[in-house]
Formats: structure tokens, C-alpha cells, sequence
């Protein structure tokens, strides 16, 4: 009897080992173009927003990130409540986020620190103070009323006007830091 190395069997041929650089330089450019493949489908959806500024104290505050959807209105519908991002209406250059009071077709007052939308009174649990000021707005068909939830802070539709539908970059999600500050962006009217 053969000692089991001596054995060879003429059905089996040996197999090559590849080499093992180029499998492994092949292995991670799979990888990276995975990853970059990823990446741009993710961003295609979502978008990151730094809140700069104090319009929508005490629901944001300057320096959280949030995840905004932004196919949320290209699949769906504007409702009241919802946190939005758009580009600012006298210079598109910049991004605002603020709260869709009025949709389009809506008719929006505010009197005596009360907003009310089509008539019915809004209970707005979310904002900082009682709005200062009054008006009457009746909403283009091809627009948003928004306001911050800073009221008198804030420079919004009640000082430059209307948001044109396609200036809408998405809808905010959620708050993801600081983590003290994880919160959803729930519409509260839903």
C-alpha cells in the first residue's frame, strides 16, 4: 500500500490558486463601487439638514440634524403640520425649513394670536409663543403658507409671501443629533 501523499487519482487535477493581489484589488473595487452605488441611491432619497438659525425654536434648535425625505411630495401629498425644507423664495441659494401652515387652495388667519386654517382654529402645542401678528392669506394653487414655530422670529410667508411647490426640497423625518435632542418630525395633525 501507497502511503495517502503517494496517492493520486487521475479523475482529480489540481486546482490553481488565483493570484491572489489582483483577486484581492478585484474584491475591493466590487466593494467601493457597491458602496458609491449606495450611496448615491440613499442620497437620491434622503437628504441631511443642519438647522442654522432660531425660526423654529423650540421644535429645532440651531445646530440639530435631520434626515429629510425627499420624495415624500413627489409621491405624496402636503398636509398641514408637516415640517418642510425649501429653497428660500428671494434666493434659491439657500434652504429653510419651516412648518406648511396653508396648502394650496387654503385660506389662512391669523388674528389675535390665533391661526386658523379654512375657519378651524389650529392648536399649535409646537410653537413658542403666540403670534404678534395678524393677516389674511388665501394660498395660490401652486404654493405652501409656511411659518416657523418661532413666530415672531421668523421670516416666513406671512413676511415674503408663498412657497412655490417647486421650491420644495422634501419633508423632514427626524432629528438624529445631537442625541439629546432625537426626535420624529410627526405632523401633530394626523
Amino acid at each position: 500500500m501507497q502511503p495517502p501523499s503517494e496517492i493520486s487519482n487521475p479523475e482529480l487535477t489540481p486546482v490553481e490558486k488565483p493570484n491572489t493581489f489582483w483577486h484581492d484589488v478585484w474584491e475591493i473595487v466590487q466593494t467601493l463601487l457597491l458602496a458609491v452605488i449606495l450611496y448615491v441611491a440613499i442620497d437620491a432619497v434622503f437628504a441631511r439638514v443642519r438647522v442654522d438659525n432660531i425660526s423654529m425654536e423650540t421644535t429645532l434648535m440651531p445646530g440639530d440634524l435631520l434626515v429629510v425625505n425627499k420624495l415624500a411630495y413627489k409621491l405624496g401629498t402636503y398636509h398641514t403640520g408637516d415640517v418642510v425644507i425649501f429653497h428660500d423664495p428671494l434666493n434659491t441659494s439657500e434652504d429653510f425649513i419651516k412648518r406648511i401652515i396653508g396648502t394650496p387652495g387654503d385660506t389662512v388667519s391669523i388674528h389675535n394670536g390665533q391661526v386658523a386654517v379654512n375657519g378651524v382654529v389650529l392648536q399649535e402645542n409646537y410653537i413658542r409663543e403666540t403670534t404678534a401678528y395678524d393677516g389674511d392669506w388665501v394660498v395660490p394653487n401652486d404654493s405652501l403658507f409656511v411659518l416657523g414655530d418661532n413666530r415672531n422670529e421668523s421670516s416666513d410667508s406671512h413676511v415674503w409671501g408663498f412657497v412655490p411647490l417647486y421650491d420644495v426640497v422634501g419633508k423632514a423625518l427626524f432629528v438624529y443629533w445631537p442625541i439629546g435632542a432625537i426626535q420624529s418630525m410627526a405632523n401633530p395633525y394626523k
